[in-house]
């Protein structure tokens, strides 16, 4: 099923509006980038000028939003370039485009996606030309989708999740979600109950094949750093807050608070989901009158060291092999949660708060089987990695049973693969 060209008000108000909008892009994205949040050499890519060229022959475009969405899908991109094709990859943040950069795979080409107005969109479209588009996860922006769906390249969602909450968000306009959800010829969800919410809303072809984090390998760690490391933690209890987000670290630093004299020499390392908070997080350590340090400015933790913050990229294989227990954050504040599955799949016990809709179905299926831990607040979190650290056994249960959950639930992949394999014919085909 196609666009009609018949937009809805909602879809036809809101092409209006990003449209003029577009006016102001320069003048935001200079203030994004006095935030830090844009490359000043690249601003050009987010209003749809390629700063590379379209390589000859078949063209694959995958999209994803962030960090998350760009390593679930690095493995799908890297087995279709193996296959020949040539790879175009969008994301929209800094962090991600430095992941990438740091894979420096030969077929893949990194650029930032267009805002999404029509005129950036168009700009994008006709110079890269994609014959197959892939949008990772729950990316839905309706001038992309409309303009993909009306030069007649096939899309396709991959990974694809939808919340119960931007279910009920959508189904308030649902001539809109039926029109835009009609653009994508096939939906690969990473859930039986994803499948069902964007069947409900309008989805012509939805499959459910698994979700494709639990495919990815572990997290990598430099030797050299995690050896570092080791030696600076030596025998300490070391706790991992990974991906937190503002209003948790305040949570952590009082859970350490609490855990002082029941775990002497604890070493609490706080990993931001935004390295640029370091700073604000050493702040917030200095005013609770915790010993505090950040890998950013070159220090390993001492062993007067308490707090140390992992405000650095691509160093999370580090510290999840250094914590046998993880706070993963996004959860303790109403985000929706960060995965689970890196840590669990490192052998750490994943301790997480009550919001993480996000990856509703699979803290489900790790609470129920053992292999996670719900808190609600910092008593919580502290008595709940106090438990893990005073009994061994109870300890080494949690673990395996996260790492069976992830290892039961792998497979998404191939399953992609095989999904997508028609439309992978056709572009040889149209190209021979």
């Amino acid at each position: 099923m196609r666009a009609n060209g018949h937009l809805p008000v909602p879809l036809h108000l809101y092409r209006g509006v990003t449209s003029a909008a577009a006016m102001l892009a320069p003048a935001w994205l200079a203030h994004r980038v006095r935030k830090g949040k844009e490359d000043p050499r690249r601003l050009a890519e987010r209003r749809g000028i390629a700063t590379a060229a379209r390589p000859k022959g078949p063209l694959i475009w995958a999209h994803g939003a962030s960090v998350g969405e760009v390593l679930s899908i690095l493995p799908l991109i890297e087995r279709l370039a193996e296959r020949g094709f040539h790879i175009l990859l969008t994301s929209g943040t800094l962090t991600s485009s430095r992941i990438v950069a740091r894979r420096n795979h030969p077929a893949i080409i990194h650029q930032f996606v267009p805002l999404d107005a029509r005129k950036f969109v168009t700009r994008f479209l006709d110079h890269w030309q994609p014959d197959l588009a892939l949008l990772a996860e729950s990316e839905l922006w309706p001038n992309l989708m409309t303009e993909v769906a009306r030069r007649g390249t096939p899309l396709v969602l991959v990974n694809a999740r939808l919340s119960d909450r931007s279910s009920e968000r959508w189904a308030r306009l649902p001539k809109s979600a039926h029109s835009l959800l009609g653009t994508v010829d096939l939906c690969l969800t990473q859930s039986r109950e994803d499948g069902e919410r964007f069947r409900a809303l309008g989805a012509p072809r939805v499959q459910p094949v698994g979700n494709l984090k639990f495919d990815v390998p572990p997290p990598a760690a430099e030797p050299e750093a995690l050896e570092e490391m080791q030696a600076q933690a030596a025998d300490r209890p070391v706790l991992l807050a990974a991906s937190t987000h503002p209003g948790e670290d305040e949570m952590v630093l009082e859970a350490h608070l609490r855990l002082r004299e029941a775990l002497p020499g604890l070493l609490t390392i706080i990993a931001p989901r935004h390295p640029e908070r370091g700073p604000d997080i050493e702040a917030l350590a200095d005013a609770a009158g915790l010993p505090v340090i950040r890998r950013e400015a070159g220090y390993l933790p001492g062993e007067v060291t308490e707090i140390y913050i992992a405000d650095t990229i691509g160093e999370l294989g580090i510290f999840y092999r250094l914590a046998p227990v993880v706070f993963v954050g996004g959860s303790l504040v109403r985000h929706g949660g960060q995965t689970p599955i890196e840590a669990a799949k490192l052998g750490a016990v994943v301790v997480h708060g009550p919001h993480v809709w996000n990856f509703g179905a699979l803290y489900a299926q790790l609470d129920e089987s053992g292999g996670a831990i719900p808190v609600t607040d910092a008593g919580s979190l502290a008595q709940a990695v106090l438990d893990q650290f005073c009994d061994h056994d109870f300890h080494l249960r949690t673990a395996q049973a996260a790492w069976t959950a992830t290892e039961t639930l792998s497979g998404a992949l191939d399953r992609t693969l095989s999904a997508i394999e028609p439309y992978l014919a056709q572009i040889r085909l149209a190209r021979r």
